[in-house]
């Protein structure tokens, strides 16, 4: 896999509550099935589950808070965008 498939694997579970839970739940499994490789999911080991999780809730919030006001800077525009596509899958 390259570095921005593992990098599209952990936008998805920072955004989508599903698929984190399910990654919570067999992280090993999960990222598997996503199709990391056997160092990438070695390195998904020590991830920082609080961290994980508070990342989480601070992308919910500013994506709620940009939604709002409707300013939404390029780079922003390109992670909304992202973000809106995974929400088609839940």
């Amino acid at each position: 896999m390259n570095g921005s498939a593992f990098e599209s694997f952990l936008a998805s579970i920072y955004v989508d509550s599903e698929a984190r839970a399910r990654f919570k739940a067999d992280p090993a499994g999960e990222a598997s099935r996503a199709g990391l490789s056997k160092a990438e999911c070695a390195s998904l080991a020590n991830l920082d589950w609080n961290g994980l999780e508070l990342t989480a809730r601070s992308l919910a919030h500013k994506r709620r808070a940009m939604q709002r006001t409707g300013k939404f800077s390029l780079p922003e525009q390109i992670w909304q965008f992202i973000f809106n596509a995974f929400d088609i899958f839940r």
